[in-house]
């Protein structure tokens, strides 16, 4: 195991009608800027609940934060906040209202001289305003994490500092019902593939870590097809909503190798165009699994033995059934596994390796030996 460092001060209020809790978690004089998306939470209930919450607080809100949230919109939030004098920002959302507030809560304090470096040029985050959140969709583990995506134009950048890791969050897995079945397949696959990226890399004998992994990826497999096939089940979503959120909140990720080569492959397909997000995850990740499979051989046999029970076979046999079987539940859950599934043929192959080259991607990969010819043999394999 490699040596790490792990601390999660993040509290978490799960369950239902969790929403009232805020009330007393936030300070009484803090002066409140609550930020959304498109305004979904008014017809599902949240928006009322987080109300009836602040209703002894001060408070003002912020709409419009996109999918893949945009820069220039998240630039318009930190007016607000000075011009305001906003002391407290309230996440309610997914994931990316989650990571467009914590790009609002640096960028509100940030004293340089573009608060664009804080993505382009990795620029130290020094303060950030304090920031909770209620989250209502699944997925990105963005509730209890120190990271977030940001996207400008065509380019999706991410950042990391532990000052914007939310103080709270509420996950209330009723919420979640409103939600689209292509939201939430979106969500199990993201939660699964974030939980790939930390585990199939290769073996260091971290033992715990495997185990929380295996045991998420198992549980994510089994409930993802029932949330779609029993919609109403709140059991299956609380287990899928927990799931989401431990598999990005740096327990599984401690003391191991860590990979994101198909998370900044899938980036570049979202911003040139704008698949969504986990569904390029699908698309890459096998593609990944096949081009990579010597890097990861240990770590692939292990994932079918533990996680696929497949236990018959040579080695390569064992991956490549593990393999089908991952492309399989993927398609199970609605999602393409190919290139050409979502419209896109050979001739993207150059775009998005252009992009890749342009922001920097040119050695991905737990070994860092995921130069461009091997990026391209993974995209020519996934089409």
């Amino acid at each position: 195991m490699l040596n790490f460092t792990f601390h999660n001060p993040t509290q978490i209020f799960f369950g239902e009608d969790q929403i009232a809790a805020i009330a007393k978690q936030i300070p009484a004089d803090a002066k409140i800027l609550v930020t959304y998306g498109g305004g979904s939470i008014k017809s599902n209930g949240v928006y009322e609940q987080v109300s009836t919450a602040l209703k002894d607080h001060n408070w003002i809100e912020f709409s419009g934060i996109e999918p893949n949230p945009q820069f220039d919109t998240l630039m318009k939030a930190v007016d607000v906040v000075k011009a305001e004098g906003i002391t407290y920002l309230l996440a309610v959302g997914g994931g990316s209202v989650v990571d467009g507030t914590k790009f609002i809560a640096a960028a509100a304090r940030f004293e340089g001289d573009e608060p664009w470096d804080i993505l382009a040029k990795q620029a130290q985050v020094k303060d950030a305003v304090p920031l909770s959140c209620v989250l209502t969709l699944p997925a990105t583990g963005s509730e209890s994490n120190i990271g977030a995506v940001v996207t400008r134009d065509t380019t999706k950048l991410a950042f990391m500092s532990p000052f914007v890791r939310p103080v709270f969050a509420v996950l209330d897995p009723k919420v979640t019902l409103s939600l689209s079945e292509r939201q939430v397949a979106n969500g199990v696959v993201d939660a699964f593939v974030h939980t790939m990226e930390q585990y199939l890399t290769f073996p260091v004998n971290a033992k715990v870590q495997d185990r929380f992994s295996e045991g998420l990826l198992m549980n994510l497999i089994e409930e993802g097809p029932k949330v779609l096939a029993n919609p109403d089940d709140l059991e299956v979503r609380s287990n899928i909503m927990w799931s989401a959120t431990m598999a990005l909140n740096g327990l599984i990720g401690s003391g191991v190798p860590q990979d994101w080569s198909t998370h900044m492959i899938g980036h570049e397909l979202t911003g040139q165009y704008g698949i969504d997000h986990a569904r390029t995850l699908a698309i890459i990740l096998p593609a990944v699994m096949k081009v990579q499979r010597e890097q990861k051989r240990g770590k692939l046999v292990q994932y079918a033995q533990r996680v696929w029970n497949i236990v018959d076979g040579t080695e390569d046999e064992v991956i490549d059934q593990a393999i089908e079987k991952t492309e399989a539940f993927f398609k199970a859950m609605g999602m393409p596994v190919r290139l050409t599934d979502a419209d896109l043929d050979a001739e993207s192959i150059e775009n998005i390796l252009a992009q890749l080259e342009l922001h920097g991607m040119t050695s991905l990969g737990e070994h860092g030996d995921m130069t461009p010819e091997v990026n391209r043999k993974v995209l020519e394999a996934a089409l």
